[in-house]
């Protein structure tokens, strides 16, 4: 299930307008041609801006939904730092959001520690059952590993994920962090507009599951609706559970062994060796310069250095002369994502297994020569798709700047919406099914294997300029991802936004050449736009021989932290085409 636009991206009347050329004359370039549809008027900045973007000195929580934003805010206010408030966010999150993230999956994060000054990163995702092979496909007539069920487990690596980053950098324990996530659990809470929408569209496939329909559906056969109160009392306990025994019980204790016997009823392959030998990685994030801001992201088995390939490849052009919602850019973004995006299905996997080429990949020498494949007035239809099944997912995203300037980067999944839509009924959360990701193809580098991490979405960002952290910022969604940070930090640097408004953008989404049933499909896929892409420029794409559609979703959502060190102030920001919230203090 991905995220829908709900158009938000509305233009100014005459008067505001005319001001806003005369100020920016980017906003004029952009709109040019566009329809000027009254939706309502702010006093300042371009109309699209769905709110201020939220000021702080001391500290920002910016996520998904509300009550995950106070979590991690009243634990920077009691003086806890950006390690624990992410925790207790995410935590939060896996209660109010349980299609979008959970214990049952995989977490990655990007830290900046003001003591060393340093930055961190961290792969807590797991790995593939060691009984789980490619024959097993092979002798049930599977060319691809199942979207849903069994099949498609990997070990969860949320809460070692937890532990592992506390342990290096939090201050408090998380018996105390899980504690307002678990009394919500319990007590209730009154689900929220576009989480009931996602909710709601998987009522059919939850029913299928004896143990989903317990926890996730109300008298099991329905969804709850946009303001219902929903309560899950069996994760509260599973919360309480990991805080008293600590995240080892989830691996070798209590939990895995009901973990293990859920596997064995339902034909799965996880083992109590699978959880007892998962483990999280401290790695290396990977740079690229841009503009003269440094990128950070984190090598495979995630698709982040995607964003550093194509921009790379953007940055051989003069963005800020054509502006947001240009052909000319809009081109150039589509043309390095397909470059990229080839790439990635040719080379990223475990590193573990594989010799992934990271360095060159990311290189500008590699880049330059990359440029002379990308025609500027021609769409390409002859580059390798990826996986077109890697563009579905739900994950939630958040962020944490603390008073002393530790920034927290973290994203957190279940892969596709509820994940393999499989619930444990005796602990309460879906298990994801980021195993659905591997390839069965023998020569290909992402295939499967027994205890290898298949590759994943699911990326955190990371800027620093001078050394010192500039901006804290995710997209999620699937293959938007990559495509969702270029896009943002071209609407900040190239385009001069402030932080909301970068996010709030109407946005594109390249899909690859295999697109989705319904939609349009050439050798150079479809490029999906939102409402805000000017109709002149949809034409003049088309004209380069792309297809275009309005709409379709996907679009991803967006969370941000800018640090001004001038002022000491922060700028948070969050996405409007969730319930998502910025707080700060």
């Amino acid at each position: 299930m991905n995220r829908k636009s709900i158009g938000r991206f509305l233009v100014l009347g005459s008067l505001c307008w005319g001001m806003l050329e005369a100020t920016n004359p980017v906003w004029s370039h952009a709109q040019s041609g566009g329809q000027r549809v009254l939706g309502y008027d702010r006093p300042v900045g371009p109309a699209f801006q769905s709110r201020s973007v939220v000021l702080a000195r001391n500290g920002i929580v910016a996520t998904s939904h509300p009550l995950a934003a106070q979590a991690g805010l009243n634990v920077l206010r009691s003086g806890g730092n950006a390690a624990d408030a992410a925790i207790a966010a995410n935590a939060m999150l896996g209660v109010v959001e349980p299609m979008s993230c959970g214990i049952g999956g995989d977490l990655f994060a990007i830290y900046w520690d003001s003591k060393t000054q340093s930055l961190y990163g961290l792969n807590a995702s797991g790995r593939s059952p060691y009984a789980l092979n490619r024959q097993v496909f092979a002798e049930r007539g599977l060319e691809t590993v199942p979207i849903q069920g069994p099949l498609s487990w990997s070990v969860p690596g949320c809460v070692s994920g937890w532990q592992t980053l506390l342990d290096r950098f939090g201050t408090r324990s998380l018996a105390e962090l899980l504690e307002p996530a678990a009394q919500t659990a319990e007590a209730g809470f009154p689900v929220t507009e576009v989480i009931a929408h996602f909710w709601r569209g998987a009522e059919n496939s939850l029913r299928k599951h004896a143990g989903s329909a317990a926890i996730y559906l109300i008298d099991g056969r329905r969804a709850p609706r946009f303001g219902e109160v929903f309560r899950n009392p069996t994760l509260a306990d599973v919360y309480r559970q990991i805080g008293r025994e600590g995240a080892g019980d989830f691996y070798r204790g209590g939990i895995a062994a009901k973990l293990v016997a859920f596997s064995e009823a339902e034909g799965g392959f996880l083992s109590a060796r699978d959880l007892a030998e998962h483990r999280s990685d401290w790695v290396r994030p990977v740079s690229a310069s841009y503009r003269g801001y440094e990128v950070w992201e984190l090598p495979p088995s995630g698709q982040g250095i995607a964003v550093l390939q194509m921009l790379n490849l953007l940055e051989a052009s003069d963005l800020a002369q054509f502006g947001p919602g240009s052909t000319e850019y809009l081109h150039r973004l589509v043309e390095a994502k397909k470059l990229a995006f080839a790439d990635r299905a040719r080379f990223y996997a475990d590193p573990d297994f594989e010799d992934v080429p990271v360095e060159t990949l990311i290189s500008k020498a590699y880049a330059r020569r990359q440029l002379q494949r990308l025609d500027p007035d021609r769409a390409a239809i002859d580059v390798p798709p990826g996986n077109p099944r890697m563009e579905l997912g739900d994950t939630v995203y958040l962020t944490v700047v603390d008073k002393d300037r530790n920034c927290c980067s973290l994203i957190q999944s279940v892969f596709h919406g509820f994940g393999s839509m499989m619930t444990p009924g005796d602990l309460g959360f879906v298990l994801q099914n980021r195993g659905a990701l591997f390839a069965l193809d023998d020569k290909h580098p992402n295939r499967l294997e027994p205890h290898k991490r298949p590759f994943h979405t699911i990326i955190p960002g990371m800027v620093t300029r001078e050394g010192r952290p500039w901006f804290c910022f995710g997209v999620m969604g699937g293959d938007m991802q990559p495509q969702g940070h270029v896009q943002v930090l071209v609407n900040l640097i190239d385009f001069g936004m402030n932080v909301q408004a970068a996010g709030d953008a109407a946005r594109v989404f390249h899909v690859g050449s295999a697109a989705p049933t319904g939609l349009p499909a050439q050798g150079g896929g479809t490029v999906r736009v939102e409402s805000g892409i000017p109709e002149s420029s949809i034409a003049a794409l088309r004209d380069k021989g792309h297809t275009v559609v309005r709409g379709q979703g996907g679009f991803g959502g967006y969370q941000g932290i800018l640090i001004d060190d001038e002022t000491g102030v922060l700028h948070g920001a969050t996405e409007s085409r969730t319930d998502g919230v910025a707080m700060g203090y």
